[in-house]
C-alpha cells in the first residue's frame, strides 16, 4: 500500500521525498516525531523509531534504542576513548569506527538496535577532576578534532556519497565539562567563556566533526554559555553549526535539557516559550518528552509556526533517508548482509586488543626494569583492587563485552602468579588485607600493583574533589613496595589523571604504567607490555597535575589562560606553566628514538594577502594577518624528518609537532599542530614528512575570537628538534 507514496521511491531525490512525507502528516503526528521515541504512523506505513543509541567505544545498551540478547548477546568493547586517544593513531580511530558501525548495522538488521548513535563525546578535558573526562580524546583541541573526524568517518562510512552507514553525533556542544562538583551541577551551571577560548579551544573539535568528519548530528548541552542555554541559543545552533559550519544533519538536545532550561534554569516564563525558543534556535530533536507535550500550544499561541516545525522534521527525515530507513527491508539494503556472525568476530576482538596495546603509556622505567622476564621473574605477585576486574576495564557508556581478560589472567599466561586484592574495593577504606599483600610481595620475584579508579570515583554526574588515589591505596602501594624483593611495577587503571608523585619518588618502585580503561582485552594488553611482547608507544592525552594545582582553581573557572593578577594558573599544557607530575604527550618506550631534519627545510615564508587586504588595513592588526584574508592555498610547507630507533627492540614512535608563535603579544605555550605514528625496526630509520600549513598551524586566535597569523619568528618543536620559520607579508603590504 505505502510503496505508492513518493517518499518511499528510492529513485526520487531525498529532498523531494522528505517534502512529500512532511505534507502528508498532521500537526499532532509531526509533534510526536520530534522526540527521541518517535511514534509510528501506521496509515503511512511508518514504524516507530527510537533515536537514542550509544556507541562511544563499541555498541552500547546505555540508550533505549539498543538491546543485547538472543542472537546478539554482546558486542566488541574497545578501550575507553581517553585510552584510544593515547595511541595518537588516526588510522586506528577510523578502523574502530568501521568495526563499531559493522556491529551496529548487524544489530539493526536483527531488530536489536537503531542507526542513530549519540557518540562521540568530543568535549575538551579541561579540568582533571571531571568525571566524564574518560569519555573524551583529552585536553588538546587538535588531538580531539582529529579523533572526532576519524571516528565519525569510520562510523558513518566513506565513499557512499550522501548515504550513511550509521549516523554519528558529536556532543556536548559547547563548553560542557562539569557534572557535579561541590554542589554545582551541570543543570544549573552557566559557563562564562571568552570569545577567544570558545574559538581557540572549546569549539575546535565540534568544527572538526562537522567540517572534516561530515557528522550527521550535533548534541547541545545542559549548561548555559554566557547566560544562554546552549539548546536555545540561535547563535550557537542556527548561525554557527548549521550556518558557518554547514551541518548536513540534525541537532538534538541532551536528554531532558529542554525541560531543564525551563524547570531548573527558569530561562523562560512558560513551557511553551521554552519549546518555541529551542526549535527556533535550530533544535530539531528533543531527547525527552518536553516538545511532545508543549509544542502544539506554542504554535496555537503564535510563538512558533508549523513551518518552524517542518524545518526540524526535514532535517530528521533527511538523515533517516540517508540511512535507508524508508527504502524497504534492511536485508535488501547496503549492509543488509551483516548479521550475528559479524559481531564479536576474531578480527574485531583482535582490534580491541591492538587498541588496548597502543593506548598503554609507559610513564616511568627506572634502570630499564621493564620488560619483565618470564625466565628471571617466574613468580609475580599481582596486587590491588583493579588487579582482577572485568567491567571496570570498559569504563562508562559501554555495552556487554564479548568476553574479558583481567590483568591477573593476562599475567598468568606468562608466569606463576600470587594474587592479593589488598583492598576490598577501589575506595580502599581499610588496611585489613595489607599484610597478606606484603607477604605475597616478599616471596615473589616481581610485584605488579594494579591500582587506580573506577566509576564509583569518576563518572557521569560524579566529578572528583582531588587527584590523589582513593582511601588507603597510596599506603598499600608504599607498604607493598617496601616489602617486595623484586622489581615493583605500578599499573594505573583510571580515566582522569592521578597525582602519584609519591610513587615517582619511591626508590623501590621501578616502573609506572597508565592503561586508562583498556577495554575487554585489557588484561592481555597489560601483560604483553609488562613482558615485552609489545613495546609501549602511547602518549598522555592530558596533563597530570600535582594535587595542589586543583586547590588553586575552582572547576567553575572556564578561562584557559592564566591571570597573574589573581594567581589563576591557567589550564592544560597550552597555558599552564607550573609543575606537573607528567606532562601532556609524555610516554616512554623500551627503545630510544632520535630525530634529524633530513632535507633543507624552509626557514621563511611570505604571505600573499588577498586583494581585499590591500584595501582593508584593519586586516593587519598588531602585525598579524587575518587568516580569512590570507591566500592560504600556497602556504603548505613540508619538513622531512628521519626517525631512528637506537634500541634493540622494534617500536612504534609518535612524532609530536608543536608550534610556538613569536614572543610578545601572541606569546602562548607551544600548541600541538600535528602528530605522526611510525613503526621503526630496531637499528633502522624511517622518514616522516611533516606537513605544516601556515594558516592552520601557525595561526592564533585573538581576544575577539578572530584567527590571525602573527608576523615574525615561529618555532616548530618536532620531537626533540627545534626549527624556526620566519613569516612575513609582501614588502609593499608591510610598508
Amino acid at each position: 500500500m505505502t510503496r505508492g507514496f513518493k517518499f518511499c521511491r528510492t529513485h526520487v531525490p531525498i529532498h523531494v521525498r522528505v517534502q512529500d512525507l512532511i505534507q502528508r502528516l498532521t500537526l499532532q503526528e509531526k509533534i510526536r516525531l520530534v522526540v527521541n521515541n518517535a511514534i509510528a504512523v501506521p496509515r503511512l506505513g511508518i514504524q516507530g523509531y527510537e533515536w537514542w543509541s550509544e556507541a562511544l567505544h563499541g555498541v552500547s545498551n546505555v540508550g533505549p534504542g539498543t538491546k543485547f540478547g538472543g542472537a546478539f548477546p554482546a558486542a566488541t568493547s574497545f578501550p575507553q576513548v581517553i585510552s584510544t586517544a593515547a595511541s595518537f593513531n588516526q588510522s586506528l580511530w577510523l578502523q574502530i569506527g568501521r568495526v563499531v558501525s559493522d556491529e551496529a548495522r548487524a544489530m539493526y538488521n536483527g531488530g536489536m538496535a537503531g542507526l542513530t548513535y549519540w557518540s562521540p563525546n568530543v568535549n575538551i578535558f579541561r579540568d582533571p577532576r571531571w568525571g566524564r573526562g574518560q569519555e573524551t580524546p583529552g585536553e588538546d583541541p587538535t588531538l580531539a578534532g582529529k579523533y572526532a573526524a576519524n571516528y565519525v568517518r569510520g562510523l558513518q562510512g566513506e565513499g557512499q556519497g550522501n548515504r550513511l552507514k550509521v549516523a554519528a553525533c558529536c556532543k556536548h556542544y559547547t563548553a560542557y565539562d562539569l557534572d557535579n562538583w561541590k554542589g554545582i551541577d551541570r543543570f544549573h551551571f552557566n559557563a562564562r567563556v571568552s570569545k577567544q577560548d570558545l574559538a581557540d579551544t572549546y569549539d575546535v573539535p565540534f568544527k572538526a566533526c562537522v567540517v572534516d568528519g561530515g557528522v550527521a548530528s550535533v548534541m547541545c548541552s545542559y549548561n548555559q554559555v554566557n547566560g544562554k542555554p546552549t539548546c536555545a541559543d540561535p547563535d550557537l545552533l542556527k548561525n554557527t553549526i548549521r550556518g558557518q559550519w554547514r551541518l548536513n544533519g540534525y541537532i538534538v538536545s541532551d536528554c531532558d535539557s529542554v525541560g531543564v532550561l525551563y524547570d531548573n534554569q527558569h530561562y523562560t516564563k512558560t513551557p511553551e516559550e521554552a519549546a518555541a525558543d529551542t526549535i527556533k534556535a535550530g533544535l530539531d530533536l528533543d531527547c525527552g518528552p518536553f516538545l511532545a507535550i508543549h509544542t502544539e500550544n506554542a504554535i496555537r499561541k503564535g510563538l512558533l509556526t508549523e513551518n518552524d516545525l517542518n524545518l526540524a522534521l526535514a532535517n530528521l527525515f533527511t538523515v533517516q533517508m540517508r540511512l535507508g530507513m524508508f527504502d524497504g527491508e534492511p536485508s535488501a539494503q547496503p549492509y543488509g548482509n551483516l548479521g550475528p556472525r559479524d559481531v564479536c568476530t576474531p578480527a574485531h576482538q583482535q582490534l580491541a586488543l591492538e587498541a588496548a596495546r597502543q593506548g598503554i603509556v609507559l610513564l616511568q622505567n627506572k634502570g630499564n626494569s621493564l620488560p619483565l622476564s618470564p625466565v628471571r621473574h617466574r613468580t609475580v605477585a599481582v596486587i590491588g583492587p583493579n588487579s582482577d576486574v572485568t567491567v571496570t576495564m570498559i569504563g562508562n557508556y559501554a555495552g556487554v563485552a564479548c568476553g574479558y581478560t583481567t590483568p591477573l589472567q593476562g599475567i598468568a599466561r606468562y608466569v606463576k602468579t600470587v594474587h592479593q586484592a589488598g583492598c576490598r574495593d577501589i575506595a580502599c577504606q581499610g588496611n585489613q588485607l595489607f599484610g597478606s599483600a606484603e607477604i605475597a610481595a616478599r616471596h615473589a620475584d616481581a610485584t605488579v600493583l594494579v591500582m587506580g579508579l573506577d566509576q564509583s570515583i569518576e563518572a557521569e554526574f560524579r566529578d572528583r574533589v582531588g587527584l590523589l588515589l582513593p582511601g588507603l591505596q597510596q599506603e598499600l602501594v608504599s607498604r607493598v613496595a617496601r616489602a617486595s624483593k623484586g622489581p615493583v611495577v605500578l599499573v594505573l587503571m583510571c580515566g582522569g589523571p592521578v597525582d602519584v608523585t609519591f610513587a615517582k619518588n619511591d626508590p623501590k618502585i621501578s616502573a609506572i604504567l597508565w592503561v586508562g580503561y583498556p577495554g575487554q582485552a585489557g588484561g592481555t594488553a597489560i601483560a604483553d607490555a609488562l613482558f615485552g611482547t609489545i613495546n609501549p608507544g602511547g602518549r598522555l592525552p592530558m596533563t597530570w597535575y600535582p594535587e595542589e594545582y586543583v586547590a588553586k582553581l575552582p572547576m567553575t573557572s572556564m578561562d584557559m589562560r592564566p591571570n597573574a593578577a589573581s594567581g589563576y594558573p591557567g589550564r592544560t599544557y597550552r597555558f599552564y606553566k607550573g609543575p606537573v607530575v607528567f606532562p601532556f604527550g609524555h610516554g616512554l618506550s623500551y627503545s630510544r628514538f632520535t630525530h634529524t631534519l633530513a632535507l633543507s627545510s624552509p626557514k621563511q615564508v611570505s604571505i600573499i594577502p588577498m586583494a581585499t587586504l590591500l584595501r582593508n588595513s584593519s586586516s593587519i592588526s598588531s602585525n598579524a594577518v587575518r587568516v580569512s584574508h590570507a591566500n592560504c592555498e600556497a602556504l603548505e610547507l613540508g619538513l622531512h624528518v628521519d626517525v631512528r630507533n637506537e634500541g634493540s627492540m622494534d617500536g612504534t614512535h609518535t612524532l609530536l609537532v608543536f608550534s610556538k608563535p613569536p614572543s610578545g603579544k601572541w606569546s602562548v605555550n607551544k600548541q600541538l599542530v600535528g602528530f605522526h605514528k611510525t613503526h621503526v625496526a630496531a637499528g633502522s630509520k624511517q622518514r616522516v614528512v611533516v606537513g605544516v600549513h601556515v594558516c592552520e598551524h601557525l595561526s592564533v586566535v585573538d581576544e575577539f575570537g578572530i584567527r590571525r597569523i602573527p608576523m615574525g619568528e615561529h618555532e616548530l618543536h618536532i620531537g626533540d628538534l627545534k626549527h624556526s620559520i620566519s613569516v612575513q607579508t609582501l614588502q609593499e603590504i608591510k610598508s
